[in-house]
């Protein structure tokens, strides 16, 4: 198995590095990026918590079913330590369905430093309130 990428420079290059496996639909560069504690978390618009490696993986291989998602995230907040790094952002989901609209989504990522570097311990999104119908978020259709 080849070694993980140590993202020693800052949470932002892994928040980088995240949107990048999405618009790629590349599920083991998503996967190296989370923390390898089992406590980390992923809840995706609309849908059930997800805790542990196995159940995110699953629900990410779910959501790319449908191929990558092509997300740009917007309006950084961010609050960092030496340890740890919260960042809020504005997600703005681009459908490559040209009869969906673009959909923005309130994400909070979470990272941790850890031994191999900087890593994510939770990613926890929700519909932006007046910008999209909840039936665009059922069954894994974003993210």
């Amino acid at each position: 198995m080849p070694a993980k990428k140590q993202f020693n420079g800052s949470a932002d290059e892994v928040e980088t590095a995240f949107y990048d496996a999405l618009g790629r639909a590349d599920i083991d560069g998503l996967m190296a990026l989370w923390a390898e504690d089992e406590e980390i978390v992923c809840i995706h618009p609309g849908a059930s918590r997800q805790i542990g490696h196995a159940a995110i993986r699953a629900s990410w291989e779910a959501i790319f079913e449908r191929g990558s998602v092509h997300i740009q995230a917007t309006q950084l907040h961010a609050t960092h330590n030496l340890l740890s790094a919260v960042h809020s952002v504005i997600e703005q989901v681009h459908n490559a369905n040209d009869n969906l609209p673009d959909v923005h989504i309130l994400a909070t990522n979470v990272y941790m430093k850890t031994p191999q570097g900087w890593r994510i311990t939770m990613h926890h999104a929700s519909v932006a309130a007046g910008k999209a119908p909840l039936d665009l978020f059922k069954a894994s259709v974003l993210h």
